[in-house]
């Protein structure tokens, strides 16, 4: 005979079964999101709206500003923005545009090739890098290969641009493509040292360097949960933003290794440096934020905060000065803070 007991007792093995088998396809379903996850770039994360008083001024340039970059020696602001395509030369306290330059499609991210320009500016939807002279305006365009989403220059005035879909590097001189490294699978960030390329691998999750004396790859390493950009600090190491880890990753380039990182969360991405000062600024895109950090001590520590127009997606400093500016890109603004 059964008894209501055992018929208690098998009923909860059935329910201790069933909780297993749907914990196991739990399981299995997190994994396969995880997996998914991995083969995919960070993005920047979408902004929430603002609910404070912004830091400094803004003003409105156009639809969808991403890439901002400022040049000392024309006292030039540069930014990038949509509905037409162009690069936008601003007055930078007033933030009047000066000159403004047709672009045949999307732009992301510029960086100067060197104090006096030209501008670097990877047009993504059109496979081009076009440099801008300062403060003229005038273009000189290089066809490379699919979607270059960043780019700088090396000691000897090469350009380094990384070509995000079509898993390469081009290194170009005065307009011709003299070499295709095609070891990559999906470069975002390109950041050099002297003759040396860092390129930053957001699919691949990892930093390479490049020697562009000898046309070689020097090493690899891993480099967190999801990788977007970097920068080259005064004292020859790297900062780079793990946009989906939340970290800021610190590496000494020769070797090739990790030494360091800051958590921040909040889904750092936009980054650029103080080359006099070594401050690194980093934009918080969920907490509509600007960090600034100093790394140059063996605990890396934030030490500057300012709230941030919404979807702060690239940020630009005045070396050695107290002026920072940052795009809202949700709100077609660049916002101009004084520290």
């Amino acid at each position: 005979m059964t008894t209501s007991r055992q018929h208690a007792h098998r009923r909860s093995q059935v329910r201790i079964g069933a909780f297993l088998a749907v914990a196991a396809l739990l399981a299995a379903a997190c994994s396969s999101a995880e997996e998914a996850v991995s083969n995919k770039a960070a993005e920047p994360g979408r902004a929430p709206e603002v609910s404070t008083k912004v830091a400094g001024e803004s003003v409105r340039v156009g639809d969808l500003p991403q890439g901002i970059v400022y040049d000392a020696t024309s006292d030039l602001l540069v930014v990038a923005v949509r509905n037409p395509f162009r690069i936008l030369l601003l007055d930078p306290t007033t933030l009047r545009v000066e000159t403004s330059v047709p672009m045949p499609g999307k732009v992301r991210h510029l960086q100067l090739a060197k104090p006096g320009g030209p501008v670097l500016v990877p047009v993504e939807s059109a496979n081009q890098i076009i440099e801008v002279s300062l403060p003229s305006g005038e273009a000189r365009v290089t066809d490379v290969e699919r979607q270059p989403h960043d780019a700088a220059a090396i000691a000897n005035g090469d350009l380094v641009v990384g070509n995000e879909f079509s898993g390469s590097i081009s290194v170009v001189r005065e307009g011709v493509v003299r070499k295709t490294f095609d070891d990559l699978l999906q470069p975002g960030g390109v950041v050099t040292d002297d003759n040396t390329a860092v390129v930053i691998d957001v699919k691949d999750y990892s930093v390479t360097t490049y020697d562009l004396d000898d046309m070689v790859r020097v090493d690899r390493v891993q480099a967190g949960a999801g990788p977007t950009h970097g920068v080259m600090l005064n004292d020859g190491r790297l900062a780079v933003t793990d946009t989906r880890g939340g970290d800021v990753l610190i590496y000494d380039i020769d070797p090739l290794k990790e030494v360091g990182r800051i958590a921040l969360g909040d889904r750092p991405y936009g980054i650029t440096v103080d080359t006099r000062t070594n401050l690194v600024w980093v934009t918080l895109i969920t907490k509509n934020e600007l960090v600034g950090l100093d790394l140059t001590e063996d605990i890396p520590k934030v030490v500057a905060r300012y709230a941030t127009e919404r979807q702060a997606d690239t940020v630009a400093v005045d070396p050695g000065s107290k002026t920072l500016w940052v795009t809202g890109t949700a709100e077609g603004l660049v916002q101009r803070i004084e520290r």
